[in-house]
């Protein structure tokens, strides 16, 4: 099993980048979203695509290219630091898993053969910061509940399968709440031991849940979801700790989550990595800022002194 602390992605023998990606240049895109002002959390940058992405992500170690499984914006949370304001009307196209596929092979061959440090804003960043990290399946809601979720997988895991390319990790970015629907069981099948699923996990306690995360969904549905697959492979765990009106998550809060770490560790659940972090795009919602980097770091102190499982801050 891979480290998932260390995202670089492993190129396979045999494998190399193909010809297109070597020799013919690809007509750099117009970018959608402004130039990031820091290396990391910038923008996503759909750079002329409908449904694939890219972005240079702290979590991710570098660069990032996203399939937006979710352009209807669909989602059974309504997190109050997403920056997708749920409030405006949805889009009513799904995603078309065919244009994504050839979407996601153009934009590999953009990244994978420099193309992309030639273009602002990338051209002022570091080389090593966009090195491909992983394929993320995420986007502007939840991932499992996207209506051709198996379909979408599939095509991904086929891109990577055709051998055109370097081998990339796929990451599966969820809430949770679907990972025990039996198409979503059946997909993740496809993944590899390389592959990495990360599980939202905010609140120690439906009452904190319903605050933050204003769920249709309960904690305990999360939990047992993340117990279930936990078992069986990894669950890297992304926790976001936002200050709600000025105010930091209360002691008695994170004490609630700490527990809820330990009873997965006691049941079972292989968690290599608690990712701790705060917003930083811009919010949808007034009330929610970025917490302090010395509270975040105090959170994953307190994780690995009471739980013994590592935790980093992003």
């Amino acid at each position: 099993m891979s480290e998932p602390n260390k995202m670089s992605a492993v190129a396979e023998p045999g494998r190399q980048i193909p010809e297109a990606a070597s020799h013919a240049p690809v007509k750099a895109p117009k970018p959608r979203t402004p130039a990031p002002v820091t290396a990391f959390g910038c923008p996503r940058n759909f750079l002329d695509n409908r449904f694939v992405y890219v972005t240079v992500s702290a979590r991710a170690r570098g660069l990032s290219v996203g399939v937006n499984m979710n352009p209807d914006r669909m989602c059974n949370f309504d997190c109050v630091y997403c920056d997708v304001d749920r409030r405006a009307p949805f889009p009513k196209h799904p995603l078309d898993v065919s244009i994504m596929s050839a979407e996601l092979h153009r934009t590999l061959v953009f990244v994978l053969s420099g193309q992309i440090r030639l273009q602002p804003p990338y051209n002022g960043l570091p080389a090593e910061l966009l090195e491909l990290r992983h394929v993320a399946l995420s986007g502007d809601g939840e991932p499992s509940i996207c209506p051709n979720f198996t379909d979408a997988v599939q095509s991904v895991v086929h891109v990577r399968a055709k051998g055109a390319f370097p081998f990339f990790k796929i990451v599966l970015l969820t809430n949770g709440t679907g990972l025990d629907l039996p198409p979503v069981e059946q997909s993740l099948k496809l993944l590899t031991e390389s592959d990495e699923i990360w599980v939202k996990l905010d609140a120690g306690s439906q009452a904190f849940m319903d605050r933050v995360n204003r769920p249709q969904a309960t904690l305990k549905k999360v939990l047992a979801n993340i117990v279930k697959l936990g078992r069986h492979r990894p669950v890297v765990i992304q926790s976001l700790f936002p200050l709600l009106n000025g105010e930091p998550p209360a002691a008695e809060d994170i004490g609630e989550y700490l527990e809820r770490l330990k009873e997965l560790k006691a049941a079972g659940a292989m968690i290599p990595l608690v990712q701790v972090y705060s917003p930083t795009r811009p919010m949808a919602q007034a009330q929610c800022g970025h917490l302090p980097l010395k509270v975040l770091s105090d959170i994953a102190k307190q994780i690995r002194a009471h739980t013994g499982l590592h935790a980093e801050v992003f």
